[in-house]
């Protein structure tokens, strides 16, 4: 069996990860090693240090290597959007009444894509408060809102329970369009000594983004199984996160060409040095097209999708 060493470092992508793996093995003879790696330096060396194949997370430190001279090849996108949503206290209706008021921002992620989306709703990204997580605890920026200190928060679907029990309702504000949760990247090397294989992957990809959105409950009982899954998990959370991840995903793992630039746009906010690259070029669809134009997304959208 062929292996391929795929590096993640947040625990929230797992079902996602856990699925790539069992469909990978299941049907295309590939064992996908699982390396979580942190923290976020050692991460970010992680495909030039040789620790692991590929990335499926946290992207945007790229553009900047690229730049520099790297050749870093970008080729899967099963989710476009920041898949964040604004919350506020029930008395408040309508987001311009948020104008002029304090929103509460994660410090960590992507903030610049926040304030592009604020932006984008007529909302001044100024009145907004960085929150870490070592304050509130893991996307606890809903407690802001509870004590007053702020008049919204914007919160990740996972964790939105909490916020409800304490009254926070969410707001309706567009999304952006940008390469969301599952981005896949690797040396440019790596994609040119292994097409076979990169093509399988994505093979397994497609199964798993598939396996999630039409077969949910086959999807807990595989994430139930795998070997990160912590023991007395609850099986309840673990359908509601599957379902949430379901919505987000798309059958063709590409991202559209605005997708691109805003995310590049905020890789250039970040870090300056990550202008110097055309974002178009890190990006390669040849796999994604293979599997469009054999009929193997489709097929595998009908196959999965049918009751019964």
């Amino acid at each position: 069996m062929r292996t391929i060493r795929l590096a993640y470092r947040d625990r929230d992508r797992l079902p996602m990860i856990e699925c790539i793996r069992e469909m990978a093995g299941r049907h295309y003879d590939i064992e996908v090693d699982v390396l979580r790696i942190q923290p976020t330096d050692e991460y970010e060396a992680a495909l030039f240090d040789d620790s692991c194949d590929l990335l499926i997370e946290h992207l945007e430190f790229l553009y900047a290597s690229a730049a520099g001279g790297a050749e870093v090849t970008m080729f899967c996108a099963p989710v476009e959007g920041t898949g964040i949503e604004l919350m506020a206290l029930a008395a408040v209706k309508d987001v311009a009444e948020l104008r002029g008021r304090t929103i509460a921002v994660r410090s960590s992620g992507r903030p610049e894509a926040i304030y592009m989306r604020l932006k984008a709703a007529g909302l001044d990204p100024a009145d907004t408060v960085l929150v870490a997580d070592a304050d509130v605890g893991r996307w606890g920026l809903w407690k802001k809102v509870v004590s007053g200190e702020c008049a919204a928060a914007f919160m990740s679907p996972l964790y939105m329970p909490a916020a409800e029990a304490a009254g926070l309702r969410v707001l309706a504000v567009p999304d952006l369009p940008l390469i969301g949760n599952f981005g896949h990247a690797c040396l440019s090397r790596f994609a040119a000594e292994n097409d076979g294989l990169m093509e399988d992957y994505l093979r397994a990809v497609v199964h798993a983004i598939c396996l999630i959105k039409y077969r949910p409950a086959e999807a807990a009982g595989v994430v139930r199984a795998a070997p990160t899954t912590e023991a007395g998990g609850d099986d309840a959370e673990l359908e509601r996160r599957i379902g949430i991840i379901a919505r987000t995903l798309q059958t063709t793992p590409f991202p559209s060409g605005e997708a691109i630039v805003n995310t590049h746009a905020i890789a250039v906010a970040e870090e300056p040095a990550s202008a110097g690259v055309d974002p178009h070029k890190l990006w390669d669809r040849r796999w994604v097209e293979r599997l469009e134009g054999s009929g193997f997304i489709a097929g595998l959208v009908a196959e999965l999708s049918a009751v019964g």
